[in-house]
């Protein structure tokens, strides 16, 4: 009867070692998957504004922009400076983010759903000038305001944004929620501040891998460390970089090359 209680007692350790492997994995997987929305959306824009902005035209009457997707294609939508109609859209895959496979040029009326996420993302960005939500942007760097509709609630990442070469601006990135109409309902601020890689060492040497630690508040890698690196540090070569959670004592290590996170213990 004891050998039983033992024999069942480690089998159940084993059980619950497996199990908490498969809920990391997964947790890793949803960060890859929401990764790559967000690098999507934000590739599509940077290249669309890049088209954009060679017509005097178009340029001249820029006033904004809006994301959104359906299955493997990513819609960049811009508009007026009336907030009116749009004044151009370029469709991408997903595969395919640097040049549009087809895009509609001129005057139009806005959708319903353009319309929508229009009105959402201009009643969220209104709402974070409350002093509780503390946003800040350092100087030398941009908020990219990354709108997300899920199912019934919409996610307003904030991302910085750089224009000086070399640099990866990882930290002060956030996450708010929002209910369908727009009304913020929660809120995550994913770094305490700016910490920028650099691309090059003191003396102009190549740096390939960059570390940072974060927060015990922020327990894993996260998205927008991910989206922002494929965004700044492919730019410059970089191959991958770590994370220290202070949470778990865990380093996360994600490698461009295989989009994928490793897990290391010191």
């Amino acid at each position: 009867m004891k050998r039983i209680t033992i024999l069942f007692f480690l089998g159940s350790i084993f059980l619950n070692a497996y199990s908490q492997d498969d809920n990391l994995q997964f947790k890793l997987d949803s960060i890859i998957k929401e990764a790559d929305l967000l690098y999507s959306y934000e590739k599509a824009v940077w290249n669309a504004t890049d088209i954009l902005m060679t017509d005097s035209k178009l340029k001249k009457n820029y006033g904004g922009y809006v994301v959104s997707h359906s299955n493997d294609t990513i819609f960049a939508t811009f508009i007026d400076k009336s907030q009116k109609q749009k004044i151009a859209k370029y469709f991408f895959t997903k595969s395919n983010l640097s040049l549009p496979f087809n895009s509609e040029i001129g005057l139009s009326p806005l959708t319903n759903s353009e319309q929508e996420l229009l009105d959402i993302k201009t009643k969220m960005i209104n709402q974070l000038s409350d002093k509780k939500y503390e946003v800040g942007i350092p100087q030398n760097f941009n908020p990219n305001f990354v709108l997300i509709k899920d199912k019934e609630e919409f996610k307003l990442y904030i991302l910085m944004g750089t224009s000086e070469s070399g640099v990866v601006p990882f930290g002060n990135d956030y996450l708010f929620w929002a209910d369908s109409k727009g009304k913020i309902t929660n809120w995550k601020k994913f770094h305490s501040r700016m910490i920028p890689a650099q691309s090059k060492g003191p003396n102009g040497e190549k740096v390939i891998s960059a570390i940072h630690s974060h927060l015990k508040t922020t327990p894993y890698i996260t998205a927008t460390d991910i989206c922002t690196f494929r965004l700044y540090g492919g730019l410059c070569d970089m191959e991958e970089f770590m994370v220290l959670c202070t949470a778990t004592g865990k380093y996360y290590k994600y490698s461009i090359k295989t989009n994928k996170i490793e897990i290391t213990e010191p």
